[in-house]
């Protein structure tokens, strides 16, 4: 594996630790601080708005700075975060640290995406963006129980101080190695934000919102499926949660081979449809364990295997913006996740049985099948960009409203 990436995606991984690990030690978190345990489930929700919104904000604000300069400004404000987290006296410290982790975080992941890419040949870049990928999925599998082993052993605290040192081993090794990297052609925030105009842009971030809230409709209440519909233990669960990380992580690897073989949008289509179709068909697996890990296996896998080809489709659907574009389609996913979750609660509080949770989500996947076949059928011209290219006489701008 090319080093340079192998550095990017160990710093995707531990930005992801951040936003993860913090649900395995919630309960001693609260007892630290003397908050209630939904008070601080809000770090939670307070990332992942700070990170749906700064992401794009910050790469459009930063768009003149040299990106391995700012990768390494990133890296510098997130170790401060980090090393925030570890110190903080009280509970609005720690949300402020979350605060800051967030924003840095979100460009950290967005500049991995967009400078792997620049530093393999074409053919490879959605297998680079699935490894990437996999560096994010992996706090999956070790954040849960990596916050349940530090709260049981050393204390919530130190997970921050582990983070905040992976992080500066990571920047140390990308301030040797890596090359610096000129921005692209500098493009107004407002014609960044236009961008969202052009319906096949738009439609890709609006699939990952949709497959995000359906998959949170009930993994974010998976746990509550497993004790009561499963009657599983807690040993048990956690191996499923395992299970399903270990998953989730061949997912980023699976998706970019895939969209390499068959192209961004046969693999898009593929990951949708048999995601919705899992989502429907889990529940009736619950009394058939072989099968049941099979589903669980497919789930997991397909929760990560949509991003390759996502990213890959953004950077052909609108190359002028492709930066901006991933930094929304993190956004997006990160909305997906707050919006699935709220959806979630509601139906399990409503439903006679959290079973009702997966043919929801798998409802609102099926709409996201929808919307990739709308807007994959979207023809985008290329007329009026060029035609304003030739009339600045030099810069071509891109179209956005081309549709």
């Amino acid at each position: 594996m090319n080093i340079k990436v192998l550095v990017l995606t160990i710093a995707a991984f531990t930005v992801g630790l951040v936003e993860l690990i913090i649900g395995g030690v919630l309960p001693q978190i609260a007892a630290d601080l003397g908050v209630s345990v939904s008070t601080a489930g809000q770090l939670i929700t307070a990332y992942a708005l700070v990170y749906a919104v700064s992401g794009p904000t910050l790469l459009a604000l930063t768009s003149k700075i040299e990106r391995r300069k700012l990768y390494l400004l990133s890296l510098v404000v997130f170790i401060l975060g980090a090393l925030l987290a570890f110190w903080s006296p009280n509970f609005g410290v720690l949300l402020i640290s979350r605060f800051v982790t967030a924003a840095s975080g979100s460009l950290i992941t967005t500049l991995s995406l967009t400078i792997a890419v620049k530093v393999v040949p074409e053919n490879f870049r959605a297998r680079v963006i699935g490894i990437v990928s996999m560096g994010i999925s992996s706090a999956i599998v070790l954040g849960v129980p990596l916050g349940v082993l530090a709260a049981d052993k050393l204390g919530w605290r130190i997970l921050f101080l582990f983070i905040a040192v992976f992080a500066l081993l990571a920047m140390f090794v990308i301030y040797k190695l890596m090359e610096p990297i000129q921005p692209q052609q500098v493009m107004p925030l407002r014609q960044q934000l236009a961008s969202l105009k052009n319906t096949k842009v738009a439609g890709a971030h609006l699939v990952t919102l949709l497959l995000l809230a359906g998959h949170y409709t009930l993994y974010a209440y998976f746990t509550p499926f497993l004790e009561n519909v499963m009657h599983l233990s807690a040993s048990w669960i956690s191996i499923v949660y395992f299970f399903f990380g270990l998953a989730a992580v061949a997912g980023g690897m699976i998706g970019g081979v895939m969209s390499d073989s068959l192209g961004a949008k046969k693999s898009i289509l593929i990951v949708v449809g048999v995601f919705a179709l899992s989502l429907f068909i889990l529940p009736f697996t619950a009394s058939m364990i072989p099968l049941f890990a099979i589903l669980v296996f497919v789930w997991g896998a397909l929760s990560w295997a949509l991003s390759p080809a996502q990213q890959s489709y953004l950077i052909e659907a609108a190359p002028e913006t492709s930066e901006i574009q991933q930094s929304f389609n993190f956004s997006a996913l990160q909305v997906g996740i707050a919006a699935g979750s709220a959806i979630g609660g509601v139906v399990i509080s409503r439903a006679p049985s959290v079973t009702y949770n997966a043919w929801v989500g798998g409802i609102i996947v099926v709409i996201a099948f929808g919307v990739a076949l709308y807007t994959f059928s979207r023809k985008t011209s290329t007329r009026r960009s060029g035609e304003q290219g030739k009339k600045n006489g030099s810069k071509l701008e891109p179209n956005f409203g081309g549709d």
